[in-house]
């Protein structure tokens, strides 16, 4: 059987938007840990949450703050930035750990040259 259709567009017929997103989040494996962080950011006005079958998305605009402290507590046991980068799978944005409790995230670059 022949297909004819191709779903995959050449870059020649492609086109882009010229605008610029400041939007910045983070996609994790269902886990625990995700559900909390998770459950702690669908409280923070302007984030968005999404749960798929087996992932979970965070997505906002401009910036994102995650507190370690907020997540454990939800938790139940400590969060530490680096569980923290360990649970998120991949994030779009630059992500700066301020301190030892927050992990930021920048939709827009001008806003992280203060932390570079």
């Amino acid at each position: 059987m022949s297909h004819t259709n191709n779903i995959f567009q050449s870059m020649k017929d492609m086109t882009f938007e010229t605008t610029i997103s400041h939007q910045c989040g983070v996609t994790m494996n269902d886990s625990v840990e995700a559900r909390s962080i998770a459950e702690v950011m669908g409280e923070k006005p302007g984030i968005k949450v999404t749960y798929m079958p087996a992932m979970i998305r965070i997505d906002g605009e401009g910036r994102i703050d995650f507190k370690m402290d907020e997540i454990g507590e939800r938790l139940g046991r400590e969060m530490t930035p680096h569980l923290f980068e360990i649970s998120t799978s991949t994030h779009y944005g630059r992500m700066v750990m301020i301190d030892d409790n927050v992990v930021s995230l920048f939709g827009n670059m001008d806003d992280v040259q203060a932390y570079i």
